[in-house]
């Protein structure tokens, strides 16, 4: 069952106070794009400052699967009304104005965010593709929000730039969940014994059962001598402790070496038969 962002106290959830507010759009399909952005995160509130055109097929097509953002979305014929009801404003925008103006970077911003939605609504403010939002704009915000980008080349595409901010949301969501909820989001599952890995992590013995199979593995095919070890297992350790192994990665490890044995057993058998033919070739007298 779907779970809308971050609930709050009372009857409005943090999704619907949460307002994303697009100025002046003017590609449709940036729209769908930025639908898609928002439901990816678990927002659904858009609203259209007078956007060039919209509701059309290019916005539906870009949203892949989140129509249901755009069949909701407000359209206005300005910002006034799109930020008439809201409790806090922030806008995005570069840094480098001539009045300085309370700036935030992106986590500071969500949590910002979330902390005056239990008031009432919050708009995110995203300008136009090609100039972003004018000072008059910018001026009606009481944060700007910066997103460090590469200063070389700093320019977002506008869904993106609404990714950044909704994933910042989410993730500001997600930590503020009680452990039990939010582990399966957050806690990394990287190797065995993590929660959700399938198989148990492999035992010491189990391992040091594989080392021992890998030297004389390696002893049969003459890559390994143990007059002359050279550092080679130490490395061989390192390498595979490194990785963690668990209980089925050993079993197929351990397969793979008693394969190669058996391989290298089949040709020294077909060799000294082969030389055993000779011999007894010669021994008739064809020498």
């Amino acid at each position: 069952m779907h779970k809308s962002a971050l609930p709050q106290e009372g009857t409005e959830t943090f999704q619907d106070q949460i307002r994303i507010v697009l100025v002046e759009t003017s590609h449709s399909g940036n729209i769908g794009a930025v639908a898609r952005a928002m439901k990816n995160m678990g927002l659904g509130n858009l609203w259209l400052v007078r956007p060039a055109s919209f509701p059309d097929e290019a916005s539906y097509a870009r949203a892949a699967g989140a129509a249901d953002v755009l069949d909701h979305a407000r359209v206005v014929s300005s910002l006034e009304e799109a930020l008439a009801d809201c409790v806090l404003v922030m806008g995005t925008s570069a840094r480098g104005r001539k009045v300085p103006w309370p700036v935030c970077a992106p986590p500071e911003a969500a949590a910002t965010a979330a902390e005056h939605a239990g008031s009432g609504p919050v708009a995110l403010v995203f300008g136009r593709e090609n100039s972003g939002l004018t000072n008059d704009e910018l001026q009606r915000c009481h944060y700007h929000i910066h997103i460090p980008s590469n200063p070389d080349y700093s320019s977002l595409n506008l869904a993106m730039a609404v990714q950044v901010m909704c994933y910042e949301l989410r993730m500001h969501y997600l930590r503020s969940l009680e452990d039990g909820q939010a582990s399966p989001y957050l806690k990394p599952m990287a190797r065995p014994g993590d929660e959700g890995w399938d198989v148990p992590p492999a035992r010491v013995d189990d391992v040091e059962g594989f080392f021992g199979h890998l030297e004389q593995v390696l002893i049969d095919v003459d890559f390994h001598r143990r007059d002359n070890p050279r550092q080679l297992m130490t490395r061989l350790r390192r390498l595979f402790q490194r990785a963690r192994l668990d209980q089925m990665e050993i079993n197929i490890l351990r397969g793979i070496l008693t394969a190669v044995q058996k391989a290298v057993g089949a040709r020294g058998n077909s060799k000294s038969t082969e030389t055993g033919s000779t011999v007894a070739g010669q021994d008739n007298g064809d020498v």
